[in-house]
């Protein structure tokens, strides 16, 4: 059975650090890209970062570049993201997803498959 199911969201103050887990069934890393979209109280859905399938290419969005790092660890089926310096604007509902292709993370359409999501709350 293919599943994604997140943990680690929770509340914190502004410059603090969560690490979100990404527990991964199913897929294989080896064809799938996977990693983090996030949507904020009236905003669409938008990505975060991926680690591709291919050779681990790492993306991150503009707005956390240097603040979060993706990984993964295959023995695991995990994937995480550390998230450091975190923002009130960080706030927002966290899915892990996984596609064929990375694209989905920058272009579209959304990826095929995705977790139920964790509440990240970054307070001020």
């Amino acid at each position: 059975e293919q599943q994604l199911v997140e943990s680690g969201g929770g509340l914190v103050q502004a410059g603090g650090s969560l690490r979100l887990s990404c527990d991964v069934s199913g897929f294989s890393f080896d064809y799938y890209t996977i990693g983090w979209f996030r949507q904020a109280p009236g905003k669409e859905r938008s990505g975060v970062s991926y680690i591709s399938s291919k050779d681990g290419t790492t993306y991150y969005t503009d707005s956390v570049k240097g603040r979060f790092t993706i990984s993964r660890d295959v023995a695991k089926n995990m994937v995480y993201l550390q998230m450091n310096s975190l923002k009130p604007e960080d706030t927002a509902i966290y899915y892990c997803a996984a596609d064929g292709d990375a694209s989905s993370w920058l272009y579209g359409p959304f990826p095929d498959h995705w977790g139920q999501g964790t509440q990240v709350t970054v307070s001020p």
